[in-house]
């Protein structure tokens, strides 16, 4: 009787969650192999390297994110798929991008394909914002901080996408001239941005 219970705690955990990782089962104080025979069961599904759902879940265009976001708790979603998430760009990464601390290792994962950036100091710790898909909470760079981002890695990304997004921030408003100027200062890249800027009107 004990095991169903474990399990019991198990599937309402992930349905709490959205998404439950291996490690949680120590907190539930539950035993591996009941997540083994879940998963046998097809009770629960695996949907990455020590990651598992219900199998009714809804699947949605960010649940790759929502699976790297719950494997890499430190890591900030950037560049391509920041864009992504704020709609700010038409492109679709065929990777995952984020952001973590100067020196981290890259995550072992085998889905979703990630990218990894090392962002140092105030680079990494500013302009995060946290949005919530498929009840897992994904910490992501805001509008403006991400465009700033884009213009320091063009060399990774693309001039072209960086100076889309730039202007589709500033048509719809999802950021002002202020936030963009700071964030460029944070970055580094006042420089690089100020010309574009300028011949969008917005001089600083």
């Amino acid at each position: 009787m004990a095991t169903d219970t474990q399990s019991e705690r198990v599937l309402a955990f992930a349905a709490q969650k959205g998404l439950l990782r291996a490690s949680h089962l120590q907190e539930l104080g539950v035993a591996r192999v009941v997540l083994t025979r879940l998963t046998v069961s097809g009770a629960l599904e695996r949907v990455g390297r020590g990651v598992y759902r219900l199998p009714d879940a809804q699947g949605t265009e960010h649940e790759s994110l929502a699976t790297v976001a719950v494997k890499v708790p430190q890591a900030v979603f950037c560049l391509l798929t920041a864009l992504q998430i704020h709609e700010l760009t038409t492109q679709l990464p065929r990777q995952v991008w984020i952001a973590l601390p100067q020196g981290s290792h890259a995550p072992k994962m085998d889905y979703p394909p990630v990218k990894m950036v090392q962002f140092s100091g105030e680079a990494y710790t500013q302009g995060i914002e946290v949005v919530h898909t498929n009840q897992v909470a994904l910490r992501v760079y805001g509008v403006a901080k991400t465009i700033a981002d884009c213009f320091k890695h063009r060399n990774k990304i693309g001039l072209d996408v960086a100076i889309e997004a730039l202007k589709e921030a500033l048509a719809t408003k999802k950021a002002t001239a202020n936030d963009l100027w700071r964030f460029a200062k944070v970055c580094r890249v006042a420089n690089v941005i100020r010309p574009y800027l300028e011949a969008l009107g917005h001089g600083g």
